[in-house]
């Protein structure tokens, strides 16, 4: 039975970046995990069904139809054996309001031994969103973004009391990738 390990962040904060660099380093170690990515899940059932044509469109549909596609998602990520990544949101910000990303139907399927967030100073997450042109983002301010970190912290805590795992804080700076992957490779292995 392997560990399964949510890892979070607001959107630019390198929360990828410091997964796939941990895994690469570990896999050195001969320590495996298979990195999987929620909202590409729910993005393939969603793009089969016609529904979406990026990823970006998902957080726009019907709260009814966001539930479906994280439920979808939950129980292929929980079938899968080994030691597993599972790289999403803490919550996602949409017309309504914040929505859980992994309410509490979601962590009953998953179960995790524990929640990473990865956060970074707002200034810096506001300068590499507007570098990035892969991905079409919400303009945020940031105050948005304060709020939006404050409120993944409130849900992490409340993930933390429904499935009894832990939550581990990772400051993912500008120049200091290093030091983030050194604490997220501490937890893994």
């Amino acid at each position: 039975m392997g560990k399964k390990v949510v890892i979070t962040g607001v959107p630019g904060v390198g929360k990828t970046t410091v997964i796939n660099q941990t895994i690469s380093e570990l896999a050195a170690e001969a320590v495996e995990y298979q990195n999987i990515n929620f909202g590409s899940c729910m993005f393939d059932v969603a793009s089969g069904q016609g529904i979406v044509e990026s990823r970006d469109e998902m957080r726009k549909l019907e709260q009814a139809k966001q539930r479906e596609l994280q439920r979808s998602a939950a129980q292929f990520i929980a079938k899968t054996e080994g030691n597993v990544i599972i790289d999403t949101h803490c919550t996602v910000k949409t017309p309504g309001g914040y929505l859980a990303g992994l309410p509490e139907w979601v962590l009953k399927e998953l179960m995790p031994d524990i929640v990473v967030l990865v956060e970074t100073d707002e200034d810096q997450i506001l300068m590499r969103r507007m570098g990035d042109e892969s991905r079409v983002r919400d303009a945020e301010g940031y105050r948005a973004l304060c709020e939006h970190q404050e409120f993944n912290r409130a849900m992490a805590a409340s993930y933390a009391m429904l499935t009894g795992c832990t939550v581990k804080v990772i400051i993912n700076a500008d120049d200091l990738l290093d030091r983030a992957v050194e604490e997220l490779k501490d937890i893994l292995r």
